[in-house]
């Protein structure tokens, strides 16, 4: 029998911890993979898993990407991640995320929560009546707001950089296929769209596409044949193994960027798509602004100050210098740039662990 400890998710997790509410119906796991390098910073995700093995993995996966994304962009926080097990569109409740915020006070600190697919700035602030340790909220000295527009900049500055060393182009007239047009999708559309990209959108949700197509003139696809669009540039920002076995065939794209998490189906797709010839972008290098922009207030709420615009801003720059060294010693060494991320992720880890 399988333990939590054999999944290859696992990857020395601090701590992994189930919190269950009868009253509300809440069902949740904070799992912790690192705070070598300060308190555990990630999203709460609220999904209809088929089981709590498949949530548990999930959460282990998030988890350790956020420890890597925190790490890449510089950031004095470790990685956490949270999942609810149900529909966001029929189960939540303020009960239901006041019990969330218990369980996050149950933690004692070693994990900040925020936003992510299913969870609202609404749900949070419930949660926060229960617990501190929430960033995206207005209302205080050190707020920061709507994490998402932070993200969407950092991606389309990435796609950017991307097509300029896959294309050597700027991105006037680049196809971008946006698998995913929520929160940072949607901004990704708009900034892409005022650069003068052409624009192939799909997602679950009618309504999103209806309302990014209208203002951005974006042609719309099914979220299948989204992998078959005749684009430049591929931009996952939806749910995680968007890119696998079985749609990288399909996909006519030189260039992988995107918001999503966990966008590669497992290492050795990221091989696939160096060995294809596709521009990959790691998406916990490029999706970063959201957790500098949470990083920011977190800092401000420890200090008792207000937040600093002026060092995300730095912070992100540095976000897609780091994305260009990847990409340029991908193309020097031969070598996956999902590979060279991981190493160095693991790395400024390891260093952080020692000191």
């Amino acid at each position: 029998m399988s333990t939590l400890f054999d999944s290859p998710s696992f990857d020395d997790h601090e701590g992994v911890h189930a919190f269950s509410d009868p009253a509300s119906g809440l069902r949740t796991i904070i799992a912790v993979h690192s705070t070598a390098r300060g308190p555990a910073a990630g999203g709460c995700r609220m999904w209809p898993y088929p089981s709590a093995e498949a949530a548990q993995e999930d959460a282990l996966k998030l988890s350790r990407a956020m420890s890597y994304k925190n790490a890449m962009a510089d950031i004095p926080v470790g990685g956490g991640k949270a999942v609810i097990i149900g529909d966001s569109r029929t189960q939540k409740t303020k009960a239901l995320f006041e019990a969330f915020g218990r369980a996050v006070e149950a933690v004692g600190g070693r994990y900040w929560t925020a936003e992510d697919v299913g969870v609202s700035p609404t749900d949070l602030a419930h949660a926060r009546t229960q617990t501190r340790y929430v960033v995206g909220l207005e209302g205080h000295q050190g707020a920061s707001g709507d994490p998402s527009p932070v993200t969407a900049e950092g991606v389309f500055r990435g796609i950017a950089l991307c097509v300029r060393r896959a294309l050597n182009r700027d991105l006037a007239g680049v196809t971008v296929a946006i698998q995913g047009v929520g929160q940072v999708g949607g901004y990704l559309a708009d900034k892409l769209h005022a650069a003068g990209a052409k624009l192939v959108i799909c997602d679950v949700h009618g309504d999103a596409v209806a309302a990014v197509a209208a203002r951005t003139g974006a042609r719309v696809a099914t979220p299948d044949a989204i992998f078959d669009v005749d684009a430049d540039v591929f931009a996952p920002c939806a749910m995680g193994g968007a890119v696998n076995a079985l749609t990288l065939p399909r996909l006519r794209a030189k260039v992988i960027a995107g918001g999503a998490n966990n966008q590669l189906a497992g290492p050795d797709v990221g091989r696939a798509v160096f060995e294809r010839g596709i521009v990959y972008a790691p998406d916990y290098v490029i999706n970063g602004g959201g957790i500098i922009n949470a990083a920011a207030e977190i800092l401000a709420v420890e200090a008792g100050r207000a937040y600093d615009a002026d060092w995300v801003e730095r912070k992100v720059e540095g976000m897609i210098r780091t994305l260009d060294e990847i990409l340029g010693g991908s193309a020097i060494e031969g070598r996956p740039t999902n590979e060279i991320s991981d190493e160095i992720a693991r790395g400024r880890i390891a260093a952080a662990k020692t000191a």
